[in-house]
C-alpha cells in the first residue's frame, strides 16, 4: 500500500513538474513574441518617417535621383522582411533576411545623409530637420527594442535547454529561437545624422 501511495505522489510530481515547464516555455515563447511585436512597431514607425523625408530631400536634390531610389527601394524590401519576420519571430530565416534587408536599408541612408551634406538649403530646412530627428529618435527605440527582444529570446533558449524543460521542449517542438543581431558593423550603430 505504501509503494502504490509512493508511486502515485512520483507521478503527480512528474506530472507538475512537467506542466510547469510547460507553461513556462509557453510564457517565455509568448514574451518574446511580445518583444517583437515592439521592433515591428518602431520600425514601421521609421519605414513611415523615409517616403517624407526622401519627399523632402527630392525637391533639393534634383541629381540625386538614383541615390533616392536606392533609399525607398532599400525600405520597400526592408518592409516586406519585417512583415515576414513579424509573422515568425526568432525563425532562423526571417530574422537573417530582416538583418540584410535592414543593413541595406541602413547603407542607402548613410549615402542620402553624406549626400546631403552638400545642399545647405536642405540641411536648413525645418521639415528634414524634424524628420531627422525623429529618425534619431527611432533609430534609438529600434535599438531598445531589439535589446529587449534578444533577452527574452535568450531567456526562452536557455530555458528550452535545461533540465527538465529540455526534454517537454522536444517533445512539444519548441524550437530555438534566433537573436536579432547587427550583421556588420555599419548596422550596428545608427545611421549618421547630422543636420
Amino acid at each position: 500500500m505504501g509503494l502504490v501511495i509512493f508511486l502515485i505522489a512520483l507521478v503527480l510530481v512528474i506530472g507538475f513538474i512537467a506542466i510547469d515547464a510547460y507553461n513556462r516555455l509557453v510564457t517565455l515563447r509568448n514574451r518574446y513574441k511580445n518583444a517583437y511585436t515592439q521592433i515591428d512597431v518602431q520600425l514601421q514607425r521609421r519605414y513611415d518617417l523615409i517616403p517624407n523625408l526622401v519627399e523632402t530631400a527630392k525637391g533639393y536634390m534634383k541629381h540625386e535621383r538614383e541615390t533616392l531610389e536606392a533609399v525607398i527601394t532599400a525600405r520597400n524590401t526592408a518592409l516586406a522582411a519585417s512583415s515576414r519576420a513579424a509573422q515568425r519571430p526568432g525563425d532562423a530565416d526571417a530574422m537573417q533576411q530582416l538583418e540584410s534587408a535592414e543593413a541595406t536599408l541602413t547603407g542607402a541612408l548613410g549615402r542620402l545623409f553624406v549626400l546631403s551634406e552638400a545642399y545647405p538649403d536642405l540641411k536648413a530646412d525645418r521639415t528634414m530637420t524634424q524628420l531627422m530627428e525623429e529618425l534619431t529618435s527611432t533609430e534609438n527605440r529600434i535599438a531598445f527594442a531589439r535589446q529587449a527582444f534578444n533577452d527574452a529570446v535568450t531567456l526562452y533558449n536557455t530555458k528550452r535547454e535545461v533540465f527538465p524543460s529540455n526534454i517537454i521542449a522536444g517533445m512539444f517542438n519548441f524550437t530555438i529561437a534566433d537573436l536579432l543581431e547587427a550583421a556588420s558593423p555599419e548596422v550596428r550603430s545608427n545611421p549618421r545624422v547630422s543636420f
